[in-house]
């Protein structure tokens, strides 16, 4: 909306503060700042508020509000007085203001820097968590203008307006006064304020999900009169399903006289339909797709799903239709899967939605699948059949316009029904709430991710999101901090998945081999050691082994102690006739079923060659039990799974046992009910604690990657059960405060949005603020000044060129070391100047020379999308030849510096490889958790360089660095909850 000409022309209106928010029920809702042109809506919003409500909010019974109170409430100078709205349909539901007061609580303008704070929500739109939304959308615009409190006067009755405030987790201070409960809260956001808008925001997208999957009636719009196409194609799916909720055919074009299709009623709009429609399937032209959602939005759906293509996957038209599509529906409260999607899946016995165009339905299972491509979607849903996995849901997401793979991981964390998470992803919208996510699910059922478009440095057509320029290994070690298994192929998906959904997770990398052909367990055992297991000498029962001796052979290593897991390897018997016995299949996966099942719980896959029938009885295996619940202890927190990693059931904490209330107001506001603080989270589904299904391989290498996967997750956990802590020390010999006044005087009052980087002596002292000592160097213009240099610094030297062409090249004669004297001295600048050209071209400077050590090299970045990213490898070829680096997430603990330089694989030079001295390893995990705490703690600080860092036996040397700084990106993961709008 623009701003009218009543509004003050120095103060436009604010379109940043749009924005679109899921409520607690699942719905959406937008969010925009109140103009001039909003007063009819708001005194037909207050006309629908209760007299009890507007009691709450005005003291006294107040029945309408004046021309005065409208022109009030209507007109702000989006600095000392602000109104925020919430809107569904382009109707009010809840309103909050603020107006800035001085200590005496007048009006007042900046620097006074407190505001009065009042909401009123509508009374059918209470619970739904509205006033929770909009104080966070209300607080972040105060911070914006330079407010740090907020106050508010709430009645005593109005206890549900008091715990609006009590639960958004800020300070504050409470009093009682002339009748009424004086509140004050700091709007600084707290690690608990934080904690409750995240498991807000986690409950909200999630359950946003489950309206989709979870319908009580669908409408296919756009159904055929006739057989074929994509809305009949789709009405046959879900009555093939056996949807347990009512289905509706949409099509204009039926006759009047036409009462059902195919055995469901039709309808040629849904305004016919006696009933609210809870799911709408839109299958029709995209340009019929708006009147279609228009009519959804007026006749109450929650959800769509739009099939239809014809939008960004067609270029920049293509783009503002989806644009105006996710507006459109966003404004009536609805969420989208697509456009261009494939369709959903829910196989739960209470539902059974098949609202997709695969033609047949997957079995009941523990896997939850997400793609952002159809045609990757029909090939997992073929390859998880063939296998005979089930899956628990299903969403193909097409141009993931709205609802995406970070609203799939909200919705798996809490979903019981599924045991591990598979996502197929060719773009991430928003990383850091990726990686957010991916890490506290990851923490209690397994996340297995395929990125396509991994190196086009583009994104796919139809998914308008913002490219990351980060490269793939890095974007892969992210990853692989936060605990997710990234593979390669869909098929390493698969193979990953069914060997996670149906086997406990192994206590460690030993790996016992036993089968009945000595060829194929080498193969199984030189698989193993590629991957990194600790495989023990092959078992080889020979070609005469029965079932029976599989099955006495897997039982004695399922009880040994020295292993963590069992690979079987088997080919077909050869009879007496010399041929192959291909049919014993299901006699051996009874016997291998049965020692699994009687021995303790470790992960046991099957790798076969052509025996008939082994891998579906194996697949039959396959439980569809009740989703099984995380027992309590007495701690409040989940009991750890039998079989899964140690600890690993801390990861999470216990549900609330009944929702809260929420209250709205507009001076402390109305009766209502509001939601849980949001610290705790619901309990989610873990993976099973006995064998399920045996997952069976045609490959060895297969079978082994998958468990060498399931090695590394389980690692992962028992180390994310005790996380890393920022050690103290750095509290105390950091200076924080000093290093923001050095950065706000290096940028100036107009920083260049392009920022600026930083000389050598302004580098030294900023990074010295954060205890990183920098070795100096002082320039030599010619051979007198070098000579001047050394004799300061005390000999030896070096003398280096520092010329953008020739730094760190030692290899082209630029890095002269150990020169001990002035005539060593003199002698290299002659020859260096002689080889590479004029002192002004190679900008020479003299240092004194480091102990001896292994240069290293240290780096911190900002990427927009994905936030502070620290690097760490070897200085030279390693790191820029071999591409041999390492990455974690900022901010980063003393576990995470630990494993960064271990992680690489140039590792062993740092701890004595080949007889060498091992180096001064503390010293450089200190380094590195002070270059991450100062990129965490100034955001300015865009890059930093450290190279090389000379890391000796004792202690270390940072003998360059370069530092850029320039005014912070946005920080979209800290503001107040919002959709994202591409």
């Amino acid at each position: 909306m623009e701003p009218t000409p009543e509004q003050s022309p120095h103060h436009a209106y604010p379109d940043h503060w749009e924005a679109d928010v899921v409520l607690r029920d699942g719905g959406t809702a937008r969010i925009r700042p109140i103009t001039t042109d909003d007063a009819e809506r708001l005194v037909s919003f207050y006309e629908q508020v209760s007299d009890e409500s507007k009691y709450y909010r005005f003291f006294a019974p107040y029945p309408r509000l004046s021309d005065r109170d409208v022109h009030r409430f209507t007109h702000h100078d989006y600095v000392d007085r602000v109104g925020l709205a919430v809107t569904i349909g382009g109707e009010f539901i809840g309103t909050v203001r603020f107006d800035r007061i001085n200590d005496q609580g007048r009006p007042a303008s900046a620097p006074a820097d407190e505001a009065e704070v009042a909401f009123l929500v509508q009374d059918a739109h209470q619970g739904r968590g509205v006033a929770s939304a909009l104080l966070e959308h209300i607080a972040a615009v105060a911070r914006e203008r330079g407010i740090r409190r907020f106050a508010a006067e709430v009645l005593p009755a109005n206890n549900k307006m008091i715990k609006v405030f009590r639960d958004a987790g800020y300070t504050q201070q409470r009093s009682f006064e002339d009748g009424s409960v004086h509140l004050t809260l700091d709007l600084e956001p707290t690690e608990k304020s934080l904690a409750v808008q995240r498991g807000r925001e986690q409950r909200a997208e999630a359950r946003s999900v489950q309206r989709l999957l979870a319908p009580g009636s669908v409408a296919v719009i756009g159904t055929g009169r006739t057989p074929g196409g994509v809305g009949r194609t789709v009405l046959r799916n879900l009555l093939a399903a056996g949807f347990t909720g009512r289905t509706y055919a949409v099509n204009r074009a039926f006759d009047e006289g036409l009462a059902t299709l195919d055995g469901v009623p039709a309808h040629r709009s849904l305004g016919e339909i006696d009933e609210r429609v809870d799911l709408a399937v839109i299958a029709v032209p995209a340009h019929r797709v708006p009147e279609a959602v228009a009519d959804c939005g007026e006749h109450g759906v929650q959800g769509l799903v739009v099939l239809s293509a014809g939008y960004a996957e067609r270029g920049s038209a293509g783009r503002e239709l989806q644009r105006e599509l996710v507006r459109q529906a966003r404004s009536y409260g609805m969420r989208i899967i697509g456009p261009n999607a494939f369709g959903i899946i829910n196989t739960a016995e209470s539902v059974r939605l098949n609202a997709s165009l695969a033609p047949e339905s997957p079995a009941r299972g523990r896997i939850g699948l997400f793609t952002q491509s159809g045609a990757i979607g029909i090939a997992l849903l073929s390859g998880l059949h063939r296998r005979g996995a089930g899956l628990s849901s299903f969403i193909s997401a097409g141009n993931r316009a709205d609802v995406s793979g970070n609203d799939f991981l909200q919705y798996s964390f809490e979903d019981q029904d599924t045991d591990v998470a598979l996502l197929y992803l060719e773009s991430l919208g928003n990383p850091r709430k990726f990686t957010r996510l991916a890490r506290r699910t990851a923490a209690v059922k397994p996340v297995v991710v395929v990125k396509g478009a991994r190196h086009s440095g583009t994104n796919p057509p139809g998914h308008a999101v913002p490219v990351s320029r980060i490269p793939d290994a890095t974007v892969s070690a992210l990853m692989r901090q936060a605990g997710v298994i990234r593979v390669d192929t869909v098929t390493e998906m698969v193979d990953a998945g069914l060997l996670l959904a149906g086997q406990p997770l192994p206590a460690g990398p030993r790996v016992a081999i036993l089968g009945n052909s000595e060829s194929l367990g080498l193969l199984t055992y030189d698989a193993c050691l590629a991957e990194g297991l600790r495989p023990r000498p092959p078992r080889d029962l020979t070609t005469a082994a029965s079932p029976q001796d599989f099955r006495d052979a897997l039982a004695e290593a399922l009880a040994d102690g020295t292993c963590d897991a069992v690979i079987v390897t088997a080919i077909p018997w050869v009879g007496e006739n010399g041929e192959a016995e291909t049919g014993d299949g299901e006699v051996l996966a009874a016997a291998l079923r049965g020692a699994a099942a009687g021995g303790p719980a470790k992960p046991v896959a099957v790798v076969h060659v052509e025996i008939g029938g082994l891998a579906e009885a194996l697949a039959a295996a396959s439980s569809t039990a009740a989703p099984r619940t995380r027992p309590t202890t007495l701690a409040g927190r989940p009991a750890a799974a039998p079989g899964a990693p140690a600890g690993a059931a801390s990861a999470t904490a216990t549900a609330p046992t009944g929702p809260g209330t929420e209250a709205p107001a507009e001076t402390a506001g109305a009766a209502g009910t509001t939601e849980p603080a949001g610290t705790a989270e619901p309990e989610a589904a873990v993976p099973p604690a006995r064998p399920g299904r045996i997952p069976a391989y045609p490959a060895a290498e297969r079978a082994v990657r998958a468990m060498a996967e399931a090695v590394k997750y389980a690692q992962w956990r028992r180390q994310a059960a005790t996380p890393g802590k920022v050690p103290e020390f750095l509290d105390e010999t950091t200076d924080e405060p000093g290093a923001a006044a050095l950065i706000d005087t290096l940028l100036g009052p107009a920083p260049d949005p392009r920022g600026r980087p930083l000389t050598h002596d302004e580098a030294r002292e900023l990074l010295g603020r954060y205890g990183i000592p920098v070795r100096p160097t002082l320039p030599a213009p010619d051979p007198e000044a070098a000579v001047a240099a050394a004799a300061r610094l005390g000999y030896p030297v070096a003398l280096k060129t520092t010329a953008p062409h020739l730094r760190h090249r030692a290899d082209l004669g630029g890095v002269r070391l150990d020169l001990t004297d002035e005539d060593a001295l003199r002698r290299a600048y002659t020859e260096v100047t002689e080889l590479l050209g004029k002192p002004a071209e190679l900008l020479p400077v003299v240092q004194s020379m480091a102990p001896r050590g292994v240069d290293t090299v240290v780096r911190a970045s900002i990427d927009a999308a994905a936030g502070a990213v620290l690097s760490f490898g070897l200085a030279g070829a390693p790191s820029e030849l071999l591409g041999d680096t390492a990455h974690r997430l900022v901010p980063a603990t003393d576990r995470d510096a630990a494993e960064l330089i271990r992680s690489i694989k140039a590792a062993p030079v740092l701890f004595g490889w080949r007889g060498s001295a091992p180096v001064d390893t503390p010293a450089l995990e200190e380094l590195l958790l002070r270059l991450s705490r100062l990129v965490d703690d100034h955001p300015e600080v865009v890059s930093v360089a450290l190279e090389p860092v000379v890391v000796a036996p004792q202690g270390l040397t940072v003998l360059g660095a370069t530092v850029r700084l320039a005014p912070p990106p946005p920080r979209g993961d800290l503001g107040p909850r919002r959709l994202p709008n591409y």
